[in-house]
């Protein structure tokens, strides 16, 4: 493999500083010659950090919903189908405006600081709504359509700004921002179960809106993407040279042969696998995160379980998708991926198991394991789509792949709680447990584009 110098010399208009670009064998272009400090004036890291910050404050609308419907039906009137709707349609438009908002920031239409403000105020209203609006209707646009759109570009942009800044070694990083996504809840999970009730509620659901505005904000203002094609100056692309760790991660992770462009991307074959994958394996973990906590008290499970259950799925969701980002760097992607699909088809039996002999224990460990597959999935898509496709156009193809979990929020969420009525809950956690089997089977046909079977293999 032999580097092409495409331009010798060139200069970044808007640092100064001068930068190469060299193609390799498959005729994909790098730019080297820039740090990351030349670009930004600091380290990378803070793309990292102040994402993750972002995905913890916009965690709560859905990690901790299903700790606030008990509430929210006494107060607004609302019957339990209706609060499941709710979040139905907030899923929907948080996951649906994923490549909508990709296409816009790569048009230069709304860039990742303007999609961040326009987000911010977006999940204001959307508390606002829930607060307020006793109306069934009137909350499902309020929460479910604004607060929706408005938490998917903040998740949109928080997610695709690791996998810009962190070309070489995204696993591990996506999967720190990720997690933010669950754990961040956290707080709110046990707010919801013993702070909140119908004397309450505007008070909570107001300051919690005002809280998501101003961390938003304050992240925002910070946010900047690389220039197309960056690579870390340190770091040869094409003899893999580096640290150890970086040289390990691309060897099991190779860089895509190209810059797919959506169209590119979907004609390969591989990114509709991505997407059915996911719209299984996220409908699977929103069916968890939606009744896990009615399942535990529909068993007799003390408030105190029902709550510790979902705070402990909310922590490993989000840990989990850290270990398993890390994993991936060392292991490869899809062999991780196809891991934690696998464990999450099977906590569903678990937590049946659990359920029928009223262990408390062994619900709890269940609902461990449920929350590690539930959320760990979600990071090794977001790698796995640049590793595949590249990074160029990574906001709109892996907006793409992160657009199935519309149709998972759907049937994860408003469809099982039909299943739920119709089968009870054992049958309903046993046909998620089937769904996720079927999920790690179509993973298993995933294969990175343009590269030999042997160096897929390692992918």
């Amino acid at each position: 493999m032999t580097a092409e110098p495409v331009s010798a010399s060139n200069t970044a208009p808007a640092t100064g500083s001068r930068y190469r670009e060299i193609t390799d064998e498959h005729g994909r272009i790098y730019r080297v010659g820039e740090t990351d400090r030349d670009i930004l004036g600091h380290s990378r890291k803070f793309m990292v950090y102040l994402p993750w910050a972002a995905m913890m404050a916009i965690s709560v609308f859905e990690y901790a919903y299903g700790s606030a419907e008990d509430t929210l039906s006494s107060a607004h009137g609302w019957t339990q189908s209706n609060t499941f709707w709710i979040l139905s349609v907030w899923v929907f438009f948080q996951a649906g405006v994923a490549f909508p908002a990709g296409w816009l920031r790569e048009k230069g239409i709304m860039p990742a600081r303007r999609a961040m403000y326009v987000g911010a105020f977006m999940c204001l209203f959307g508390f606002l709504a829930l607060s307020h609006l006793h109306n069934v209707w009137l909350a499902i646009i309020g929460f479910g359509v604004i607060g929706g759109l408005g938490s998917g570009f903040v998740y949109a942009t928080c997610i695709n700004m690791v996998g810009k800044w962190y070309p070489e070694r995204k696993g591990g990083r996506t999967g720190f921002v990720n997690g933010g996504f669950a754990y961040g809840s956290l707080p709110f999970i046990f707010i919801f179960n013993y702070a909140f009730d119908t004397s309450n509620y505007h008070r909570v659901l107001d300051m919690i809106g005002v809280y998501v505005l101003i961390v938003v904000l304050v992240c925002a203002f910070f946010f900047r993407d690389p220039p197309k094609n960056w690579w870390p100056s340190d770091i040869d692309p094409l003899a893999k040279s580096g640290n150890s760790k970086s040289r390990a991660a691309l060897e099991k992770n190779p860089p895509a042969v190209k810059q797919y462009t959506p169209m590119e991307a979907i004609k390969t074959g591989q990114l509709p696998l991505m997407w059915l994958s996911l719209v299984l394996t996220a409908g699977v973990s929103i069916f968890g995160i939606s009744f896990q906590v009615d399942f535990a008290k529909e068993v007799g499970f003390g408030p105190l379980v029902a709550a510790s259950s979902m705070g402990v799925m909310a922590v490993i969701n989000g840990v989990g998708r850290a270990v398993v980002g890390w994993m991936s760097d060392l292991w490869g992607r899809k062999a991780s991926l196809i891991l934690v699909i696998v464990v999450l088809g099977l906590a569903q039996f678990g937590i049946i198991w659990a359920g029928d002999i009223h262990s408390e224990a062994l619900f709890l460990v269940f609902a461990f394991l449920s929350g590690f597959g539930g959320g760990a999935f979600y990071p090794m898509f977001a790698a796995l789509t640049p590793d595949y496709f590249g990074e160029n156009f990574n906001a709109t193809n892996y907006g793409l792949v992160y657009s199935g979990k519309l149709i998972s929020g759907l049937f994860g969420g408003g469809l099982g709680s039909m299943v739920v009525g119709a089968w009870g809950y054992n049958g309903a956690y046993a046909l998620a447990g089937g769904i996720s089997m079927l999920s790690a089977l179509v993973a298993l046909l995933l294969r990175q584009p343009g590269r030999n079977e042997k160096a897929v293999s390692l992918t």
